[in-house]
């Protein structure tokens, strides 16, 4: 039985029928961007615009309030300025509208008059059960039901593909740069969500939905404060025990958590606070989103490892040497290889038997086979394996990727690779990852996705024990 908070969520995800508030004859107006959007999305059910000034907009009747459009409504888009939010809720809630997205600013994060007028909203939210995400937010983006309430243009703002990945932001901006890097790289979404100032509907909320969400098999969040600690920590448990949750928490920083109260109008907490909450719940935290893109690609193209030890296969020593470092650092091991491994690897006297595996600039794709072969899959002795390969040595190819690809499927294990490079790297990275297998550009944004896959086991193991002790008490 879902809790009760998640009532109406589904609205926002999955509506059949939909309403946007504040659509007008310019093009580029917000309100008018989310009805194109809708209209221009695939979406397949019905799209009405809103607004009393006009009979038609873009060749479609204008309906001058929710009340008039005829049947229900699940979700209602309200782009209209922020003095005028509450007439239109009181309207949904008279239509028996399930959902609303206040997309409109000007509210708590603008000052006390904008709080008080917050403050209406949401009583209103919890007076009549209709939920309400906002405000000061961009909305939903499910490239599965083809949602789309950003009011960005597809020339500026790419939009993602299917995938497996969904994304809760209280920052509007942040999430449609998200997006963006995702749909450039090629990498699909599940779901994505601003929530804003989050005056119903919060990030508690949507974790607990997303924990249970078919289409989404990682959860990253970007949050700059929580209502109430207590109740996010027992969602993030029950959530981390379901799939990987990854946070970026803004306002380490005195200055930057006083800028968050201008942003969302959020109380940004003690950052120690924060930092062992995650821990306790398996949360696990990052610094930055270039750490982010980093790891949530591992966990959407690999499986967990099992354990921390690692190998390590190179065709410079440098590169390898800097991986082991970067691994160690990361709470991962490099333990040396077997003598029995040592004596099958038919290489010549100047490639390294050690961990890490030197091929050095002689290598050729069938080398790193052999290495595989005999180090990784015939050899129980590693959890993981990380590659580097600096393809600027004349007998590589791209059959390289094959190659690491195939290690990854027979062993079942994690494997991440680091290419170094320019232009040449650039297009072996994208065979190798169009394989599955996640590639970084340095050894030490390689050995951080590659801990966090072992982490995330640790910590599953830990909530597992956890519960099965508390039933066993009782």
């Amino acid at each position: 039985m879902p809790p009760e908070s998640l009532k109406g969520l589904k609205s926002f995800f999955e509506p059949e029928a939909v309403a946007v508030v504040g659509v007008s004859k310019t093009p580029n107006k917000v309100g008018s961007m989310i009805f194109r959007n809708f209209k221009g999305s695939g979406f397949c059910g019905r799209v009405y615009p809103v607004n009393p000034k006009y009979d038609k907009v873009f060749g479609e009747r204008c309906y001058p309030s929710v009340r008039e459009i005829p049947g229900s409504l699940d979700l209602v888009v309200i782009a209209v300025p922020a003095p005028h939010v509450i007439d239109v809720m009181s309207d949904c809630v008279a239509k028996g509208v399930k959902a609303v997205i206040v997309v409109s600013g000007g509210f708590k994060e603008s000052g006390p008059e904008g709080a008080a007028l917050e403050e209406k909203l949401r009583r209103i939210a919890e007076g009549s059960g209709v939920r309400v995400l906002g405000p000061n937010c961009i909305g939903v983006y499910n490239p599965y039901s083809r949602v789309d309430t950003i009011f960005l243009p597809e020339e500026r703002l790419a939009r993602p593909k299917p995938g497996t990945l969904s994304f809760i932001s209280q920052s509007g901006a942040l999430a449609v740069a998200m997006l963006d890097w995702l749909a450039l790289h090629g990498y699909g979404i599940g779901k994505c969500v601003s929530y804003g100032n989050g005056c119903d509907v919060d990030e508690t909320d949507l974790l607990l939905y997303l924990a249970d969400d078919d289409d989404t098999d990682v959860i990253l969040l970007y949050i700059e404060g929580v209502k109430d600690g207590r109740r996010f920590m027992e969602a993030a448990k029950r959530a981390v025990l379901r799939k990987p949750v990854v946070a970026i928490k803004a306002g380490r920083s005195a200055t930057g958590a006083s800028a968050i109260m201008s942003h969302t109008g959020s109380m940004a907490g003690s950052d120690e606070v924060y930092e062992a909450a995650f821990k306790q719940t398996g949360v696990i935290r990052v610094g930055d989103f270039e750490e982010a893109f980093d790891v949530v690609k591992a966990f959407m193209m690999q499986p967990l490892a099992s354990g921390r030890r690692v190998l390590i296969v190179t065709n410079g020593g440098g590169a390898g040497i800097m991986a082991v470092d970067a691994c160690e650092r990361s709470g991962l091991t490099v333990p040396e290889l077997d003598e029995d491994v040592k004596r099958r690897l038919p290489f010549p006297p100047h490639f390294s038997r050690r961990n890490p595996i030197d091929l050095t600039g002689d290598v050729k794709d069938e080398d790193y086979r052999t290495a595989l072969n005999e180090a990784f899959l015939k050899y129980d002795g590693f959890d993981s394996a990380l590659i580097c390969i600096l393809p600027q040595v004349p007998n590589l190819t791209f059959r390289v990727a094959d190659i690491i690809g195939r290690a990854n499927k027979v062993s079942g294990k994690p494997i991440v690779a680091c290419c170094m490079g320019g232009a040449f790297t650039l297009k072996l990275t994208r065979e190798i990852e169009s394989r599955g297998i996640p590639v970084y550009p340095t050894p030490e944004r390689a050995a951080k996705a590659l801990s966090s896959l072992a982490t995330y086991n640790e910590t599953l193991m830990r909530l597992k024990a956890d519960i099965k002790g508390e039933k066993e008490e009782h």
